[in-house]
């Protein structure tokens, strides 16, 4: 009795002293995760709702721009796949890359990235983007077609070497799109990968890192 009534004492001062759950090891190897289990769990930090584990996948639905961020860094040079799709005809599915592994949309305003954001089939399933930062900016690389297709599972590889993001969609051999960034976010502050979402129903699995 005198424990249970001692804890909240003990987290509202850690609370108030800034200590935060220590980061897991970074990547250094090829590192997986195929969700095989009942929620997120300590790999992961939520910023806010609409994330769950159902059936052996990640489902990302209703997030508004609160990311599921990977406390794992990320090597500066990384090959990341993984298997993602849309149950929504409004497509949208996304991701953040190199970002700080805390930033989120506090409003529901303009959200600005800390890191580079990719969405297949943004802005109602017409337009598809690898934005540095801002996903409503100019800074990007984008294309109109294709358009993502109601519950067909992707395979997507995101791949960065140097300045230059590579990702590609199913065909490995041929950019979906390709970005050169002459001043590459990179070091503290973009270590981070993060599943984001706005209100789509989204899913992801079969995650695959390698440096």
């Amino acid at each position: 009795m005198q424990l249970a009534r001692t804890l909240p004492w003990i987290a509202a001062a850690l609370v108030a002293t800034g200590c935060k759950v220590k980061d897991p090891p970074p990547v250094t190897e090829t590192w997986t995760d195929a969700f095989e289990r009942h929620d997120p769990g300590s790999n992961y930090y939520q910023t806010g709702d609409g994330y769950r584990v159902d059936d052996g996948a990640l489902n990302a639905k209703g997030a508004h721009n609160k990311p599921l961020w990977l406390r794992k860094k990320l090597p500066r040079d990384v090959q990341i796949e993984v298997t993602a799709w849309s149950n929504s005809p409004e497509g949208d599915i996304k991701l953040e890359l190199f970002g700080d592994g805390t930033s989120f949309d506090p409003d529901k305003g303009r959200y600005m990235s800390t890191g580079y954001v990719l969405a297949f089939g943004g802005w109602k399933n017409s337009r598809s983007i690898l934005a540095r930062n801002d996903e409503h900016g100019q800074d990007m690389a984008s294309r109109s077609a294709p358009r993502v297709e109601t519950g067909r599972k992707y395979r997507w590889k995101i791949e960065r070497t140097g300045n230059v993001i590579t990702w590609y969609i199913d065909d490995m051999a041929t950019p979906f799109l390709r970005y050169d960034d002459p001043r590459p976010l990179a070091g503290s502050g973009h270590e981070y990968l993060g599943f984001n979402n706005w209100e789509t129903d989204t899913w992801f699995d079969d995650l695959v890192i390698t440096p």
